[in-house]
């Protein structure tokens, strides 16, 4: 387990780090990305800096070790030592490829000025989109490389599935693992993700240059 793409990719297997409550320290997959990956009763801190500033600010945020590495105390120190930003703690799923055409009518979009294209063009690199009547799906690379989807559905076509339609159009779009970050709080979106058979890996709060 030496790098975040190791960690990750050991995940998709289903293969995770011991559950002994430690913490990993390893290198940032790239300057863009900085965080933390929680597992089961074992997190990976991805960053550039010193080990040993890691360690003494995860003692400083005063609570149960398991919770240090997604503490809020320990995050703002983070986000101070490196000048970054930070959203919120996203749940963190995975999901096979699937083989054959994808369940419903994809027409891909090129140079698109759709905002959840737009976005991603922000985090992620090799962004491609497509879309379908009432809604967009997105892949791209974004930490350390992993192939992240994201969907959109519009306001007048909602809870009629389409979500989950998309997110499951993904799995036969890829030839790899498909990745993504689903806020906790947007429970219809994790229910569309997990009815489109996507797992739980843990949790993750990903810091961006401000």
């Amino acid at each position: 387990m030496d790098t975040l793409r190791d960690v990750l990719d050991a995940a998709a297997r289903g293969v995770f780090p011991p559950e002994d409550g430690a913490t990993t320290i390893v290198r940032a997959p790239s300057p863009r990305d900085t965080g933390v990956l929680s597992l089961t009763a074992h997190a990976v801190v991805f960053t550039d800096e010193d080990p040993r500033w890691v360690r003494a600010a995860l003692r400083a945020a005063g609570c149960d070790p398991l919770a240090a590495p997604l503490n809020p105390r320990f995050l703002t120190a983070l986000m101070d030592r490196t000048g970054r930003a930070h959203d919120t703690v996203d749940a963190l799923l995975v999901a096979e490829p699937l083989p054959g055409e994808a369940p419903l009518d994809l027409v891909e979009l090129s140079g698109s000025g759709h905002p959840r294209v737009a976005y991603a063009r922000e985090r992620r690199d090799e962004v491609r989109a497509w879309e379908a009547d009432g809604g967009v799906v997105v892949l791209g690379r974004g930490v350390a490389g992993r192939l992240e989807v994201s969907a959109e559905v519009a306001d007048g076509v909602r809870h009629r599935g389409l979500g989950r339609l998309l997110v499951g159009a993904a799995r036969h779009l890829a030839a790899e693992p498909v990745w993504a970050q689903v806020s906790p709080g947007n429970a219809r979106s994790v229910r569309a993700f997990q009815a489109a058979g996507y797992l739980p890996v843990g949790a993750e709060a990903l810091l961006l240059p401000r």
